[in-house]
């Protein structure tokens, strides 16, 4: 009963996202909750990316995917937009970008 087990440290190859990109995604993620678009996500941690996918149904492809990249940081961009059919809709440096076009759809939603 005395033994402390540690909190597992995120191993130093995996990608992950730090608390402002996700607090960043999970916002969006809220606001499309909220307009009735969106009902479930995903989140994948791997060596080369890290993933967050967003879905109408939880038994469909993702809608959306959001994906960190660190080794295209310095040619396209680490951030990249990929679309239901695997298509890279946006892709760029900043996440704020990389989202505008789901906020443009967003905005729509909430004006019908």
């Amino acid at each position: 009963m005395g033994v402390v087990t540690p909190f597992p440290v995120p191993d130093a190859a995996q990608v992950i996202f730090v608390r402002a990109e996700l607090q960043r995604i999970l916002d969006l993620y809220g606001r499309m909750v909220a307009a009735g678009h969106w009902r479930d996500y995903a989140i994948q941690f791997g060596r080369d990316a890290a993933s967050f996918a967003c879905f109408r149904r939880s038994s469909e492809r993702p809608e959306y995917r959001i994906e960190k990249r660190p080794a295209l940081r310095n040619r396209q961009g680490e951030w990249a937009l990929i679309g239901e059919g695997g298509a890279v809709l946006k892709r760029g440096h900043e996440l704020g970008p990389v989202l505008a076009p789901v906020e443009r759809k967003l905005m729509k939603l909430v004006e019908e």
